[in-house]
């Protein structure tokens, strides 16, 4: 009777042994299972992160090749625009130059008409 006892508690705590340690790796499994899902997850979302930083990368090297291009382009208008400034002094300096030149030529010819008419109104007298 004892020993019978004996067995059958025996035989339970076997069982509850084998539960338990089937229970154990299904926690094991499942643990696993939840950890590679996490890992994957967070991979898929650094991975996307990267995606965009090389994105990010690339239109910041896009930008900084149009904002030099843009920069020279600039430097050209200033430099055509200055040259066109000149001319337009050049230009005005040119045009005072020869109004001056007009004054002075109507000045001469007003003084040779009056000289002529004096040699004119002596010659007569």
């Amino acid at each position: 009777m004892l020993s019978r006892l004996l067995k059958e508690h025996q035989a339970k705590q076997n069982e509850r042994k084998e539960l338990q340690e089937r229970r154990r790796r299904e926690a094991i499994a499942a643990a696993t299972c939840l950890t590679e899902a996490l890992v994957d997850h967070l991979n898929v979302g650094v991975a996307q992160a990267y995606v965009n930083q090389r994105k990010l990368d690339h239109e910041v090297k896009t930008l900084q090749v149009q904002a030099s291009q843009f920069s020279k382009q600039t430097a050209q208008w200033i430099t055509m625009v200055e040259g066109f400034n000149q001319a337009l002094k050049e230009i005005g300096d040119v045009e005072n130059w020869a109004r001056s030149i007009e004054m002075d030529m109507r000045t001469i010819a007003t003084a040779l008409e009056y000289v002529h008419k004096g040699q004119l109104q002596s010659a007569s007298s």
